[in-house]
């Protein structure tokens, strides 16, 4: 029998005469390559290493077979001795392993490779989206402790409509029609939660509610939005090349969208100097806007606007007040162990030269709780603002 330890030995005895030499990968010479120093080997080593090499240049190596499970969201490697994934349940240890470390830097350099970026000392990390649409982040050792990072992002096989996302998390009935009230009224509203909660997979059910007749403008820094909508204009934002040109940011690409005749306009991910742009469009006559961002309560959103607003140059004054006119609502996502729902409804209201959000209704399953800035709500979806 041969032993994994066996076959990792010999694959890297045949990857390291091939780097001498140009040949293709098939098994006579890989049979040729571990014969070279005179001792014999079977039929069996031959094809293990075979498909070890394989993997080495072919898709994601020894992640693929994890990208193919049903329901997957993401695969995360933190070293040669822990891959995790994530089917909705929360994150699972599973059974693959690298060699060492090395294995793992030459897969997140293939990986980047593929699409044009550079990986190395030089330039130890990247954030980039594959040919198959899943997202890669990676980071070297030593950067990245205990070994070389590797972050990948599966997109959905489908896109959820609004009614399945609801029976998944448990959110049907009052929860799912105001929902449906918030997108049929146009309102502008920012889709909030932390990292796994689902909002851009909220979003894209939400936006797939817009009637047909309108055109949507979705500006990504990486594309994940895929609404089931008979008119979707997507821009996606791009890296600098390994010259360090040709790059195009997401603020860029809002000013693009507003000269595109867009009905909505939507940001997927709402992270940097674009919410000046955002804000702007949406106080001037862009109805229905929306985007995600990350924030740990529907509350914090406001501040959260404001600190990114700032940063890119908008006075805070100027930011509550275009916060106030454009938003009118944040929808929060949490995730209560394995399962994404929908947490609440905030309403914005502003006091005191200060725009603040005021949570309307909570959602515990299928119940609501109605708090405070319900009738603020309830004004909103009536057409009053």
């Amino acid at each position: 029998m041969v032993t994994s330890a066996a076959v990792a030995r010999a694959a890297e005895q045949v990857r390291s005469q091939l780097a001498r030499e140009t040949a293709d990968l098939t098994p006579e010479v890989v049979a040729a390559a571990l014969r070279a120093d005179g001792r014999p080997v079977g039929d069996v080593t031959v094809l293990a290493v075979l498909d070890v090499l394989r993997r080495d240049v072919l898709g994601a190596g020894p992640l693929e077979a994890l990208l193919e499970l049903e329901g997957v969201t993401d695969v995360l490697v933190n070293g040669p001795d822990a891959v995790y994934v994530d089917r909705g349940r929360g994150l699972e240890l599973t059974e693959v392993r690298f060699a060492d470390d090395a294995a793992v830097r030459r897969l997140a350099q293939r990986l980047a490779g593929t699409a044009g970026r550079r990986l190395d000392d030089a330039s130890p990390y990247v954030d980039l989206r594959l040919a198959d649409g899943t997202r890669l982040h990676a980071v070297l050792t030593p950067l990245a402790r205990p070994g070389t990072s590797i972050s990948l992002r599966v997109p959905r096989r489908r896109t959820f409509t609004l009614d399945e996302l609801a029976t998944a998390g448990g959110w049907g009935g009052e929860p799912l029609r105001l929902m449906r009230r918030v997108v049929a009224h146009r309102l502008a509203f920012l889709v909030s939660g932390g990292t796994g909660s689902g909002k851009t997979t909220l979003l894209n059910a939400l936006l797939g509610e817009v009637p047909g007749d309108e055109r949507l403008v979705l500006v990504e820094d990486t594309r994940e939005l895929q609404p089931a909508h008979p008119h979707v204009v997507g821009l996606e934002a791009r890296q600098a090349n390994v010259e360090g040109v040709g790059s195009v940011d997401l603020r860029t690409l809002v000013r693009q969208a507003l000269r595109m005749r867009p009905d909505r306009l939507v940001v997927g991910e709402v992270r940097g100097a674009e919410v000046v742009d955002l804000l702007a469009a949406l106080n001037t006559g862009h109805e229905g806007g929306c985007g995600t961002i990350h924030a740990n309560s529907a509350v914090d959103v406001p501040a959260r606007v404001e600190g990114l607003a700032l940063a890119a140059g908008l006075p805070s004054s100027a930011a509550h007040v275009q916060m106030r006119a454009g938003l009118d609502l944040v929808v929060h996502c949490v995730r209560d162990g394995g399962r994404r729902r929908l947490g609440e409804i905030a309403v914005l209201e502003h006091t005191d030269g200060r725009t603040h959000a005021v949570p309307a209704v909570r959602f515990d399953g299928s119940r609501p709780r109605f708090l405070p800035g319900a009738d603020r709500l309830a004004a909103l979806l009536e057409g009053a603002r």
